[in-house]
């Protein structure tokens, strides 16, 4: 198994989840009549800041965006540490375990706070980001 395959599959994995996550949360609706009583108020009630008004579902909405951001990035890094690996390993350095780092924290925050589907993902990418990194530090 070489490092450029795990971290290009960890890309492709990363694509997956970045399209799934974003695909979820704005089409999820709520399974219940108290659900749906907190999406209205969350729609409905505004505060302001700085000058301008925002409601909470504004910010549910963003923060979700802005994680579909991080996780194709995180899905570029990966291409990128793939090809690192196969041209020159010794570049990757300490970024390809903090990399790891990042995975892991994703699989103990999904366990914690969602559900089966991103944890497994996150699971998914961490083995092969984790092992891309001890391949990659064997072959400089």
């Amino acid at each position: 198994m070489k490092a450029t395959w795990l971290y290009r599959t960890a890309a492709v994995l990363l694509v997956l989840f970045a399209a799934g996550h974003t695909y979820g949360f704005l089409k999820f609706k709520p399974p219940s009549d108290e659900g749906a009583a907190v999406w209205a108020v969350m729609n409905t009630v505004h505060f302001q800041f700085q000058g301008h008004s925002y409601t909470y579902a504004g910010f549910y909405v963003g923060f979700g965006l802005f994680v579909t951001a991080y996780l194709l990035f995180s899905a570029y890094l990966a291409w990128h540490l793939g090809g690192l690996a196969r041209k020159n390993p010794q570049a990757i350095g300490a970024l390809g375990w903090v990399f790891f780092a990042l995975q892991v924290v994703s699989v103990v925050l999904s366990v914690q706070y969602f559900f089966l589907q991103p944890a497994v993902l996150s699971g998914l990418v961490a083995v092969c980001v984790g092992v891309a990194a001890v391949l990659a530090k064997q072959k400089r």
